[in-house]
């Protein structure tokens, strides 16, 4: 065995925990992904999954995740055909209801610039995002995973596994019981899944907040922000008002027919918890942000996880 290589326990099957795994395999440790829900049972399943940092902090830092991860996502949108990751980049607006200094998070995207406003609206700004379809995403980044030679295995844990090996905690929600963290809370998003309409561009209103995300042969409307919501049950009445805010901002979604109503519960707290503790690496806490900081994340993570396993 290499140097510095040994056997790493990531806990957690979303989207971050897939990259963490990923990454580790990568650099060559033996990777066993635990994980209560299996990918496509995650919240990061249900995402819109337009790379956009949301609900995320500390701002310094998750602009250097977020750069890496769009980074990535660049070079796996040209590296094969994205029916087979799921990963596009297209262009998009995001509409402001009074003028506006750039974002905070500007620096992180190649092309940002300024948009005539469309009526009802005072400001806007175009750029090109990556745009993830998840159910694809998810399954290719577990063939990813498996290709490497790491394992994914169904199981429902009481605390963070206690082995001599180390330990990535990318539990979500589930920090609150596997990290004993009580600083992690829900932030439910309803959406609506369309199809009948065309769509070449997302769109954006931070109010709601609102967004018409184009993901393969669907179109992903959302959204709702509700802090400590646990109800994973869609609204029926929620549901109306999404539509009505997101055919105001695309209009052309009134020709759109619905297919699908979804819940995520989105995993924020005050910051983004990734350090290590012992030889335990802990992961969480992005927020509407798993996707866009994922891979910065992983890289992280992995650089944390090289000392650990060779110690």
């Amino acid at each position: 065995m290499l140097s510095g290589v040994g056997r790493v326990v990531v806990v957690g099957a979303g989207v971050v925990g897939l990259s963490c795994a990923v990454r580790l395999a990568e650099a060559g440790h033996r990777v066993d992904v635990l994980a209560r829900d299996l990918p496509l049972e995650t919240t990061s399943v249900v995402a819109a999954a337009l790379w956009y940092p949301y609900l995320a902090e500390p701002r310094d830092r998750v602009v250097a995740w977020g750069a890496r991860s769009y980074t990535a996502f660049e070079a796996l949108s040209r590296s094969e055909d994205p029916a087979v990751h799921g990963v596009r980049l297209l262009p998009g607006t995001e509409v402001l209801d009074r003028p506006s200094p750039d974002p905070w998070w500007a620096s992180a995207v190649p092309d940002l610039a300024r948009a005539a406003a469309p009526e009802g609206y005072a400001d806007a700004w175009s750029f090109t995002a990556p745009v993830i379809d998840m159910p694809v995403y998810l399954t290719w980044l577990r063939g990813r995973l498996e290709a490497l030679g790491g394992t994914l295995t169904r199981m429902s844990l009481g605390g963070l596994p206690e082995v001599e090996d180390v330990v990535v905690d990318c539990s979500g929600l589930g920090a609150r019981l596997l990290a004993a963290d009580r600083g992690v809370r829900p932030v439910r998003g309803q959406v609506v899944l369309l199809e009948g309409v065309h769509l070449d561009r997302w769109a954006l209103d931070s109010a709601g907040p609102t967004y018409v995300v184009p993901r393969g042969d669907r179109i992903v409307a959302g959204g709702t922000e509700q802090d400590g919501d646990w109800s994973r049950t869609p609204s029926p009445e929620t549901a109306t008002e999404i539509l009505q805010r997101a055919t105001r901002l695309v209009p052309e979604l009134a020709r759109a027919r619905v297919v699908a109503h979804r819940v995520g519960l989105r995993p924020v707290r005050p910051a983004i918890r990734l350090e290590a503790e012992g030889r335990v690496v802990h992961c969480y806490g992005h927020g509407g942000a798993g996707v866009t900081l994922s891979w910065g994340c992983a890289d992280e993570v992995a650089a944390l996880v090289g000392p650990l396993v060779a110690a």
